[in-house]
């Protein structure tokens, strides 16, 4: 595919597509490849920043996978149902919530930025606690 659809993958074919229509247009263009050039990639990346800072820190989470033959799966929603995960023979719309939370993406840039932001909430309540301390 290109590269494709990379990060405007919810635009793919146009606004007005829908995930069907995708899935099709994908699976066509991918119908002769063997499994092990079907291979993609979900990205995430949070960017954190305190305000008043232009400090910007950057967690990203991927998750790599295979793009499967067929759509299966009810779970999620997006290419979920063909993004296929050898490690555990399903696809990401097979996967329980409480799994692809975890697994995913999205999940994994998450857990990297929850250190982050529990700092950053840290440091405010310090600084407003020094503020309140000397009113």
């Amino acid at each position: 595919l290109g590269g494709g659809p990379g990060a405007r993958s919810a635009r793919f074919l146009g606004e007005d597509a829908g995930y069907e229509e995708r899935f099709a247009r994908i699976l066509g263009e991918m119908a002769e490849l063997p499994s092990e050039k079907r291979w993609a990639r979900f990205r995430c990346v949070i960017a954190v920043a305190e305000p008043g800072s232009e400090e910007v820190k950057l967690c990203q989470g991927e998750v790599q996978g295979l793009i499967a033959f067929e759509p299966r799966g009810e779970q999620g929603f997006g290419y979920d149902p063909i993004f296929y995960l050898p490690q555990h023979a399903r696809t990401m719309a097979e996967l329980p919530s409480q799994m692809k939370d975890l697994i995913s993406h999205r999940g994994r840039a998450t857990m990297r930025a929850r250190p982050l932001l529990k700092e950053m909430l840290h440091e405010q309540r310090r600084r407003k606690g020094t503020a309140d301390a000397l009113s």
